[in-house]
């Protein structure tokens, strides 16, 4: 390992997923994160007593023991996650060490705001299995998200104008990066870390996965109270992947016919296959599949006027046909692990074996309520 900096800190807010970039950072020989180690309630963790031999009081007394017993004393790289209402004594000392790296997480405030609510209703702060998450819905209270807002943003101003003022950069990472490996590990390497992560801790769940119309009681007066401008854009669908680039080897282009099909995977391919070798009058052997970049940027060329599709199908639709195809049967095609963990470990309504005759429509429709509330979480 070798790099400029002798420590970091991740600069984040409650609700944010500090707790799962931690976990992350803390996968990667050389990397340790020591929780909120100025949290003025606790020292690192809720039942902590020390961080490195420093002890809750001798901290509160002079946090800088704390902060070089973390730079100098442990192993690889040592760091910890600062919020805004940390103690404030050792903020400047941070920013002004060009060698301690910072890292800042952001969140979108509404969303940050909402789940702070539920968390703080359910009492229940991080999940590690989705059979014990704690349903509750948030009331908006707009006096309470403007104050909350305000202090985000006025800290993340203090971070960027004196950091710029310093000469100093951070690495930036969003709430929607975290599920990406590759930026975990781009995380790494700017900490000076280079032994790569082949996939990311997933120990810890999304608490709350539901769209926020459905996590806030008051959902309309929320949208009255933002001035109805969905600046946070509040009514988009819960997306949990990674961004990532097109997956070109999937799509599939007709044999003569200016067509480039884009499959949703559990859509009525075979029928949409099946129309598009038709209107050329070929098999469907005919069709061009797993092309590469280059390959697709050719094929542009030579069907001027060309246009791309896919075809949508209602999400229950295709969550039925993954769950007939790869869960209900044992045959080619299905994914045993998988089946075994749901029937064992969430009491999935399926028999150990191939379904027979006494697996009729009514245990059919309770295993599926079963898989989608297993889907859901």
């Amino acid at each position: 390992m070798s790099s400029k900096f002798k420590s970091f800190v991740v600069f984040a807010e409650m609700r944010t997923g500090s707790n799962f970039l931690e976990s992350n950072l803390n996968a990667f020989d050389g990397i340790t994160c020591h929780g909120e180690a100025f949290n003025p309630h606790f020292i690192g963790y809720p039942k902590s007593t020390e961080i490195l031999g420093i002890d809750q009081q001798t901290r509160d007394d002079d946090p800088t023991k704390l902060l070089v017993a973390i730079r100098d004393k442990t192993k690889g790289i040592g760091g910890f996650r600062y919020f805004h209402n940390h103690d404030p004594r050792v903020l400047d000392p941070l920013l002004e060490d060009d060698t301690c790296a910072k890292i800042i997480l952001t969140r979108n405030p509404v969303e940050s705001y909402v789940s702070w609510k539920i968390a703080r209703s359910t009492g229940q702060w991080k999940l590690t299995d989705v059979k014990a998450r704690k349903k509750a819905q948030a009331v908006f209270d707009e006096e309470e998200f403007s104050d909350h807002l305000e202090a985000l943003q006025a800290f993340q101003l203090t971070l960027l104008n004196r950091l710029q003022k310093l000469g100093q950069t951070a690495f930036y990472v969003a709430y929607e990066d975290l599920q990406s490996v590759e930026v975990m590990n781009g995380l790494a390497r700017y900490l000076g870390v280079d032994h790569p992560l082949e996939a990311l801790d997933k120990s810890l769940k999304k608490q709350n996965p539901d769209p926020i119309s459905a996590k806030v009681s008051n959902y309309d007066d929320m949208l009255d109270a933002l001035g109805r401008m969905d600046r946070f854009d509040l009514t988009r669908t819960p997306n949990f992947e990674p961004r990532r680039g097109p997956v070109v080897p999937s799509y599939v282009a007709a044999a003569e016919a200016p067509l480039l099909y884009l499959p949703l995977r559990s859509g009525p391919e075979p029928q949409v296959l099946d129309w598009m070798a038709a209107l050329d009058g070929v098999g469907r052997d005919k069709l061009q599949t797993k092309l590469n970049q280059k390959q697709l940027r050719q094929w542009k060329r030579r069907h001027p006027g060309h246009r791309s599709f896919t075809v949508l199908r209602h999400p229950v639709d295709r969550a039925h046909d993954a769950f007939c195809r790869h869960i209900v049967t044992t045959d080619k095609g299905s994914y045993p692990q998988l089946r075994t963990t749901l029937i064992n470990r969430y009491k999935l309504p399926l028999p150990k074996g191939e379904p027979d005759h006494s697996y009729d429509a009514d245990a059919h429709r309770a295993a599926f309520k079963a898989f989608l509330t297993f889907l859901k979480g």
